[in-house]
């Protein structure tokens, strides 16, 4: 028997017995969520690509292959995922990397996982396999369906295959470096992100901005010197860090809040410590604050708010508002009418 056919009669035992399941990757993200129960249905054994043309520019691979893996080989064709997801340990997969919906410091200026993930294999909640999309851009005629799995968490269906857009690696990237305080930064970018440059990241701790610049080798190196950087390397070291949270930042015991933010906000007043990536419109911040002054601050400004890691007792994501929630209610309904994937790992329901 398949990997496949024995997850799809995993998920149809299940339904038959309403046994709630906890969907298993690689585990390396099992720490963002609310916790859950049910049977493990573990998906790191059905791995493998199932598809890839570098001249197409296109991936389909099974959810269990390790994300490195499919690192690896898009850099062995000079190729990668343009979204540069995080991992966050070396037994992330692809399935686990849709589901969660990370994307890394390119995003504002790359586009998110969402925008590349052109299709989608899953086993729904009533054990029937789908697929969704396909591999090219223009596939669907509507709403595209496979867009709905990236951030979804598991509780929408089990993801079988994916396959990704995948772009040309750049042919010349520069870290550059002011210092600065931050409220200088944010308008900086911001007016840098106006203007014709390689843009590709920006980030900001204590004092010093980096922003990285990602293209043709002249046109890079001839934005870099129009900015006047305090510094300027090739070592992309730094985004790797920020990427994984191997940065001091993320060092510490205290609980670590993502905060997204219009990405002209000025500094929140917020006591503690905060390092600003994607330009500003994604903060992390660690500090003495409660959830409720946290959660009042950022929505005040229109964003809103992400336990990422520790504090079980304080609920991990922002909450919805009403019509919001029964929204997002039907879609799992309409996926899983008997709520047995990853049960209450987003929240509780409307």
């Amino acid at each position: 028997m398949d990997s496949q056919q024995h997850i799809a009669d995993q998920v149809r035992e299940a339904v038959e017995s309403r046994t709630a399941l906890a969907l298993r990757g690689g585990g390396s993200k099992a720490f963002l969520g609310e916790a859950t129960q049910g049977d493990t249905l573990e998906l790191a054994g059905h791995s493998g690509v199932v598809d890839y043309d570098p001249g197409e520019l296109v991936i389909t691979c099974r959810a269990g292959v390790p994300l490195a893996e499919i690192r690896e080989l898009l850099a062995s064709n000079g190729q990668h995922l343009p979204f540069d997801p995080p991992a966050f340990g070396d037994s992330a997969t692809i399935g686990g990397t849709v589901a969660c919906g990370l994307s890394g410091p390119g995003r504002p200026w790359a586009g998110s996982l969402r925008d590349y993930l052109l299709g989608v294999k899953i086993v729904n909640g009533k054990g029937e396999v789908l697929s969704f999309g396909g591999q090219v851009m223009k596939n669907v005629a509507g709403y595209d369906v496979s867009r709905l799995m990236a951030g979804s968490m598991g509780t929408l269906g089990v993801i079988l295959e994916a396959s990704f857009k995948v772009l040309p690696r750049p042919a010349k990237e520069l870290t550059l470096a002011f210092e600065c305080a931050q409220q200088d930064a944010i308008q900086q970018v911001a007016s840098w992100s106006a203007r014709p440059i390689p843009l590709s990241a920006a980030s900001w701790s204590n004092g010093r901005l980096k922003v990285r610049l990602s293209g043709a080798t002249t046109e890079t190196e001839k934005a870099a010197r129009s900015m006047s950087p305090d510094e300027c390397t090739d070592d992309t070291e730094h985004w790797l860090d920020l990427r994984e949270h191997r940065d001091g930042f993320f060092k510490n015991e205290t609980p670590l809040w993502r905060l997204s933010l219009p990405a002209t906000t000025p500094p929140l007043d917020l006591e503690g410590h905060c390092l600003l990536d994607w330009g500003g419109a994604q903060r992390w911040y660690s500090g003495p604050e409660s959830e409720a002054s946290i959660r009042e601050t950022v929505e005040a400004c229109g964003g809103h708010a992400t336990l990422f890691r520790g504090d079980n007792a304080v609920p991990r994501f922002h909450p919805l508002p009403k019509a919001m929630r029964l929204l997002q209610d039907r879609i799992r309904q309409a996926f899983d009418p008997h709520g047995l994937f990853n049960p209450g790992l987003m929240g509780p329901a409307a």
